[in-house]
């Protein structure tokens, strides 16, 4: 009897695992396909999509939106959508993002950018700093 029982418990525990990792690769599917939408949305002629999707990507710290979010920083029209790419791109973290926010501060055409840009940039590397005299 116990065999049998110790037989069902180990079926039950390899069952639970299998439909947990597939409950776990569809979350993971239905992520991605949202941060593609939202690197999509990026791309968008309207603003709100624009500036809503690149806050998202920042706070999400999606590494594949990093390119876009430099070409929004360095090329976009607007003074505000360059500011949440520089944040975004701050909230990342990702070396190349964090060398155009350096690059705004030295060519972005605004005051208020450049600004911006300077003070997300020394606190970044501010806490890079932190992180290293920790180690």
């Amino acid at each position: 009897m116990k065999k049998y029982l110790l037989g069902f418990v180990v079926t039950l525990v390899l069952l639970t695992g299998d439909s947990f990792a597939s409950s776990l690769t569809k979350k993971d599917s239905a992520i991605m396909k949202g941060e593609k939408n939202l690197i999509i949305g990026l791309n968008a002629d309207n603003y709100g999509l624009k500036s809503s999707a690149a806050q998202i990507l920042g706070d999400i710290k999606s590494q594949k939106a990093v390119i876009p979010l430099m070409k929004i920083l360095k090329s976009s029209d607007d003074d505000n959508l360059r500011i949440i790419a520089a944040l975004s791109l701050y909230k990342i973290q990702n070396p190349m993002g964090m060398f155009a926010v350096r690059q705004a501060i030295r060519f972005d055409e605004s005051n208020r950018v450049r600004k911006i840009c300077r003070n997300l940039y020394l606190d970044s590397e501010k806490q890079e700093n932190a992180a290293a005299k920790q180690r």
